[in-house]
């Protein structure tokens, strides 16, 4: 073997060595770090991480990250501590409510670090992103309308406001000002703004689409709200954003969908069985609140038309 060989084979045994011994000592400043002790309360820890991780929550809310404040914590987290070793001393922790309350607690921390977890490891693919990305480009995609419209009860004011209008366009605003029963637009002359005609009620939407820019419908258009006179201002095509500038949310979006399938998946193959009274009472309460769920007929129609 040459020197030269000898020389490279040297340095790379060398190097790896050295790399080994990086790894090691990462791996025990870790463990060293994990361990970390800030404080003992009676032989019980105080963890470094965990005095680091309410000092995050403390800064959040403005105090300062001090040895003051830290010492205050540790010296709440201490009280805590020794408060809860006498309830233990004295049985508190044997007794069937704070038990129940103690499960309650697990459960709960157990679940919301399934979920944790869960979101951290489900990926979105990019194949599942530029599917949502096509469903919202047809969704958002389109025309946008500019209109303004008149809301009465009865078919027949309706009528004659069109027969007004058709005299003199330039009356609508006062017309819809002292006709109108919807009062986001009412006081604007019925102005309803840019909107997405798939935003709106069905016949309200479809009756825009069909409309030309500066023109009114001849006909009262009937909705679930009463009736609509209704005249086109203008449309123009709806800018859809990139998949860069969006895929953020959609992301976020597609993880919320998975987890909620995830999670009803996981409640069908469960065996969940509602007990006597219990039931009874979830019935009850279900169809006493299921009427408060109705929107009220009243609220004003350029908000509730749109879904």
């Amino acid at each position: 073997m040459s020197i030269k060989s000898r020389v490279v084979l040297g340095s790379a045994i060398a190097l790896f060595a050295l790399s080994a011994c990086n790894d090691k000592d990462k791996a025990a400043s870790a463990s060293a770090e994990k361990d970390a002790v800030a404080a003992t309360v009676n032989g019980a820890p105080i963890g470094k991480k965990q005095l680091d991780q309410i000092m995050l929550q403390q800064a959040a809310q403005g105090l300062p990250d001090n040895a003051e404040t830290r010492k205050m914590v540790i010296d709440n987290l201490a009280m805590q501590i020794i408060v809860a070793q006498e309830a233990v001393n004295k049985g508190i922790d044997k007794t069937p409510e704070v038990k129940e309350q103690l499960e309650m607690t697990r459960m709960s921390i157990l679940a919301n670090s399934y979920v944790k977890d869960y979101m951290k490891n489900a990926a979105v693919t990019d194949e599942a992103l530029k599917a949502e990305y096509e469903k919202f480009k047809t969704s958002a995609g389109g025309n946008e309308f500019k209109a303004r419209h008149i809301l009465v009860e009865k078919e027949e004011l309706a009528k004659e406001l069109i027969a007004k209008i058709k005299k003199d366009p330039k009356s609508f605003d006062a017309l819809a000002k002292s006709n109108s029963k919807d009062p986001g637009s009412k006081d604007k002359g019925g102005d309803l703004g840019w909107f997405n005609a798939r935003n709106m009620v069905p016949e309200f939407g479809d009756a825009v689409a069909k409309l030309e820019k500066g023109k009114f419908t001849e006909e009262p258009v009937k909705s679930q709200f009463g009736y609509h006179v209704i005249i086109l201002d203008d449309s123009r095509p709806v800018t859809v954003p990139a998949l860069d500038d969006i895929k953020a949310g959609l992301t976020q979006q597609l993880q919320q969908e998975n987890l909620k399938k995830m999670l009803e998946d996981l409640k069908k193959k469960a065996k969940i069985e509602i007990v006597g009274a219990s039931a009874s009472a979830s019935a009850s309460a279900s169809a006493t609140a299921a009427p408060a769920a109705s929107a009220p007929a009243s609220a004003s129609a350029s908000a509730e038309a749109k879904k």
